[in-house]
C-alpha cells in the first residue's frame, strides 16, 4: 500500500520510507533478512501471460531511500560559488552482513569531486557537512550527489544519486529538502546475459471495475436474501445456483468467501449454508461421496470454517504442532523413505534396523495423533455455537436424505471439519497462522504424516487407507479407535445426545481460553520511562502473548505472565525509525499505565515480516479503543529532544500520523458486506450472457414456454435485477444510454428510483 507524500515521497502504509524500486525477486530469505544472493528479477509486462526469462540484476539499480540537501548559488557575477549542504539521509539500502550500511557522500561538479566523511553502520545517517564549488560559466553542468556505501575490502556499493540542474538553481536561488535517490542508469545494458538464469511462469492483468454507490447493491443483497429466507422451492431458479453452474472451479474459492462474509454481515449465513445443503443434496450423489467436490457449497462451507472458526482452530491443534515443532522427532512409516541411523553412546554404535526405525516413528506419531484427537474429543464445547448450528443442519439434511445410510451423515460432518479444515492446518500451519514460518524438511514431514492420519479417521474407515499406502497398517490399531471417538465427538457436536450438562448452566465444561491472536519473543530495549512494562523487563527478551483482552508477556510460553497491558489502554502501535535504536524491526506500543501516564514499550522483532504481523495484529484487536492517539512520534524521547522532530516536549504532540486502519488481510478482517456485494455483482457482470441462457436453461419447460424471454413467471425476479443492475454497471461505465431496459419489482427497488 503506497501513499504519495506532498512532496513526492511514497511512505510505506506500514510507516517505512518506500524506495522506487520493487524488491528483487528471492531476495528475503526464511528468517526474513535482506542479505540473501538473490537470482534476478523478470521484465514485467502488462497483460502477459506465459514464460518470462529472468535477467541478471545490476547492483547499481538497486536502490532506495532518501537524502536531505540544501543547495545555494552564492555571489555576484564573476565570483559565483556553489554551494551544498548535506545533512542526512533515511532508509538508505542494506549492503553490509550487519544489516546496515556504512555510508558516505560525494559530490561531482565541473571535473572536481568531494566527499563526506563515512557513517559507520547506520542506514540513516547524519553528515551536517557543506561543500562548494566555483561556479563555472555559462552554468551547463550538472550538480550530482551520489551516496556510496564504503567497504574496507572490495569496492564500494552504489546507495543512489540526485541530479541537480545548475540553471534550474540560478533561477531559485535555493532548493532545499528530502530528496529521493536514483539509479545510475549511465551504464549500459548487458542484454547478452538476458535469459541466462532460467525463466519464471507470471500472468499479469489489468482490468477495470465499474464501482457503484453502495446503495445500488442493495437490489442484489435483498434478492439473495429473499432467495435465502424463502429457502428451496419447486421450480425456483436460484441465484445461487446460477453462480454453481456458471462459476468457474478457478473464481469459485473467490465467489464463496463473498458469499460468506455477505450473509455473516446480514445475520443468515446459518440460512444460507442450509439452502446449499438441500440444493446440493438434491443433486444424484452417492452417500461415501458427499461434498467431496468443489462445488459452492463445498467451497462455502470451507470459506466459512475459516472465517469463523481460527480461533476454534488454534485452540484445538495449537499445543499438538507446538510440541511437533519443538521436538523435531524423525518420524516415518514408509520403508522406500526411511534413513538408517547409528544409535548408541560412548563409541558404542550400532545401526538401526529398518523396523526400529519404523516402530520409532509409530510411537511418535501415534502419540501425537492421541494428543490431537483428545483435543478434538473434548472441544465440542468449546466450538462456536453458529459452527455447531451450520454441522447440525447438515448432519440432519443428509440423515433425512439417506436414511438406510446412517453412517452418511457423519462422513458429512468430518469431510468438512477433518478433510477441509483440520487436516490442511496440521499439514500447512502457517498459512492459518498456527506458525510464523514453515516447517523444515522433517517437520514437515511428520505433519504429512499426521495430517495423513486425521484424513483418516475423518473418512470414518480407516482400512480403506491400508488398501492405497500399505505401509499405513502399524497404525490401523490406533486409527481405528480414533474413529470410534470421532463418532461419538460428532455426536456430541450436533446435539443429538441428551446431555444437558454441555448446554448452558451447570456441568458445562469450560470453553478455551482467550482466543490467542499472536505470540513470540521480543526484546524490550531500554528507555527513560519507568512504565509497568519497561521496568520489570528492560533488556530482555520475553514471550508476548496479545489475546482478545490483553497483551501479557513472561519469561517464557510456560512461566507464570509477569505482567500486561489490557487492550483498552493500548493506544498506537507503530513502527520505529531504525535509527534510534541501531537495530531493525523495532515497534513501540503506546499504553496508559495504571497511574494515569503514557508510556511507550519500544519491542524489537526477528525480522520485517513478524513486525508487520504484529503491528497488524495490535491494530486490528485495538481498532475500537475511543482513546487511540492520531499522531505519534516514530523516534524516542533522548536527552532533552525526541531523535525524530527534536521537539522538546516529551507529551507533544507526534510528528508523524499513526495508521491505525493499515493492516494485514486474513481471515478474521472486519466484515464489509458492501464491498462483498460490489464483488459478487462484478463477477455475476463478466457472466451476464452464461447467466441468461444457464437460467432459461434451468426453467421447466412449460415456464420457459410462457411468452418472449424475460416475461416468463420468473422473468422479474433473479434475471429482471440481474439485468437493471448490468444496465447500471453499463450506465455508469458510459456504455449505454439511461433507458432501463426491465423493471425490477417493487419488493425490490430499481437504484434509478
Amino acid at each position: 500500500m503506497l501513499a504519495e507524500h506532498p512532496k513526492g515521497r511514497a511512505t510505506s502504509g506500514w510507516g517505512v520510507p518506500a524506495g522506487p524500486h520493487l524488491p528483487p525477486f528471492g531476495q528475503a530469505g526464511p528468517e526474513g533478512f535482506p542479505n540473501d544472493p538473490f537470482v534476478g528479477i523478470p521484465p514485467f509486462s502488462t497483460g502477459y501471460s506465459g514464460w518470462m526469462s529472468l535477467s541478471e540484476v545490476d547492483p547499481d539499480e538497486e536502490v532506495q531511500g532518501e537524502i536531505h540537501l540544501r543547495v545555494q548559488v552564492l555571489g555576484s557575477q564573476g565570483s559565483r560559488r556553489l554551494r551544498c549542504s548535506v545533512l542526512e539521509a533515511r532508509d538508505l539500502a542494506r549492503k553490509d552482513r550487519n544489516g546496515a550500511s556504512d555510508p558516505f557522500v560525494r559530490l561531482r561538479y565541473n571535473g572536481k569531486t568531494q566527499e563526506s566523511t563515512v557513517v559507520k553502520k547506520s542506514c540513516y545517517p547524519r553528515w551536517n557537512e557543506t561543500f562548494e564549488f566555483e561556479l563555472a560559466e555559462p552554468a551547463g553542468e550538472k550538480l550530482c550527489v551520489e551516496v556510496w556505501d564504503w567497504d574496507l575490502v572490495g569496492r564500494n556499493d552504489f546507495l543512489g544519486k540526485v541530479v541537480f540542474s545548475i540553471q534550474g538553481l540560478e533561477a531559485a536561488g535555493q532548493e532545499e529538502g528530502w530528496f529521493r535517490l536514483w539509479p545510475d542508469k549511465s551504464k549500459p545494458t548487458e542484454h547478452e546475459r538476458r535469459g541466462s538464469l532460467g525463466s519464471l511462469q507470471l500472468q499479469v492483468k489489468l482490468r477495470d471495475e465499474t464501482v457503484l454507490p453502495s446503495h445500488c447493491y442493495q437490489p442484489l443483497v435483498q434478492l439473495l436474501c429473499q432467495e435465502v429466507k424463502s429457502g428451496c422451492q419447486d421450480g425456483q431458479v436460484h441465484l445461487v445456483t446460477l453462480l454453481d453452474e456458471t462459476t468457474t472451479a478457478e473464481c469459485r474459492q473467490e465467489v464463496a468467501i463473498s458469499l460468506v462474509k455477505l450473509f455473516l454481515g446480514q445475520g443468515l449465513v446459518k440460512e444460507f449454508l442450509d439452502l446449499l445443503f438441500e440444493l446440493e443434496l438434491a443433486k444424484p450423489c452417492e452417500p461415501n461421496t458427499l461434498f467431496r467436490s468443489n462445488s459452492l457449497a463445498s467451497k462455502s462451507m470451507e470459506s466459512f470454517l475459516k472465517v469463523t472458526g481460527m480461533p476454534y482452530l488454534h485452540f484445538v491443534l495449537g499445543p499438538t504442532i507446538s510440541r511437533v515443532f519443538d521436538e523435531k522427532k524423525y518420524v516415518e512409516l514408509d520403508p522406500g523413505k526411511v534413513e538408517i541411523k547409528d544409535v548408541g553412546c560412548s563409541g558404542l554404535h550400532r545401526v538401526q534396523t529398518e523396523g526400529e526405525v519404523i516402530e520409532q516413528g509409530r510411537q511418535h506419531l501415534q502419540s501425537y495423533l492421541g494428543e490431537l484427537l483428545d483435543a478434538i474429543v473434548r472441544s465440542a464445547p468449546a466450538c462456536p455455537p453458529l459452527i455447531r448450528a451450520a454441522f447440525r443442519q447438515l448432519f440432519q439434511r443428509v440423515g433425512e436424505r439417506f436414511p438406510q445410510h446412517q453412517h452418511a451423515k457423519f462422513v458429512a460432518v468430518t469431510s468438512f471439519l477433518c478433510l477441509r479444515f483440520f487436516s490442511p492446518a496440521v499439514m500447512s500451519p502457517k498459512l492459518f497462522q498456527l506458525r510464523d514460518a514453515h516447517a523444515d524438511a522433517r517437520t514437515s514431514r511428520t505433519l504429512l504424516l499426521l495430517a495423513k492420519a486425521i484424513q483418516l479417521v475423518g473418512n470414518m474407515e480407516p482400512a480403506a487407507g491400508r488398501a492405497k499406502e500399505t505401509w499405513l497398517s502399524p497404525l490401523l490399531p490406533a486409527l481405528q479407535q480414533g474413529t470410534a471417538r470421532m463418532r461419538d465427538f460428532i455426536t456430541r457436536l450436533v446435539g443429538t445426545e441428551e446431555d444437558g450438562g454441555e448446554e448452558e448452566g451447570e456441568g458445562r465444561p469450560l470453553g478455551p481460553p482467550p482466543a490467542v491472536v499472536k505470540e513470540g519473543l521480543l526484546l524490550v530495549h531500554k528507555t527513560r520511562g519507568k512504565g509497568p512494562l519497561l521496568a520489570a523487563a528492560a533488556g530482555k527478551k520475553l514471550h508476548f502473548c496479545l489475546t482478545g483482552e490483553a497483551l501479557g508477556f513472561g519469561k517464557s510460553p510456560s512461566a507464570e505472565r509477569i505482567g500486561a497491558i489490557a487492550l483498552g489502554d493500548i493506544l498506537a502501535a507503530e513502527k520505529v525509525e531504525e535509527k534510534s535504536f541501531g537495530s531493525s524491526h523495532v515497534m513501540q506500543v503506546v499504553y496508559t499505565a495504571p497511574g494515569g501516564q503514557q508510556e511507550t514499550a519500544y519491542l524489537q522483532c526477528k525480522c520485517v515480516n513478524e513486525l508487520n504481523q504484529w503491528l497488524s495484529a495490535l491494530r486490528k484487536v485495538c481498532g475500537n479503543n475511543p482513546r487511540v492517539l492520531r499522531s505519534y512520534h516514530p523516534g524516542v524521547f533522548r536527552g532533552d529532544k525526541w531523535s525524530c522532530c527534536h521537539q522538546r516536549d516529551r507529551t507533544g504532540l507526534g510528528c508523524d500520523r499513526t495508521r491505525h486502519g493499515v493492516t494485514l488481510q486474513d481471515w478474521s478482517d472486519p466484515l464489509d458486506p458492501t464491498v462483498e456485494a460490489q464483488r459478487l455483482f462484478h463477477h455475476l457482470q463478466g457472466l451476464r450472457g452464461t447467466l441468461r441462457e444457464k437460467y432459461w436453461e434451468l426453467l421447466e419447460p412449460e415456464d420457459a414456454q410462457n411468452g418472449p424471454r424475460g416475461e416468463g413467471r420468473f422473468g422479474v425476479g433473479v434475471l429482471g435485477v440481474l439485468l437493471g443492475m448490468f444496465w447500471l454497471g453499463a450506465v455508469a461505465g458510459g456504455a449505454v444510454g439511461s433507458q432501463c431496459p426491465c423493471p425490477l419489482p417493487q419488493t425490490l427497488p430499481c437504484p434509478r428510483r
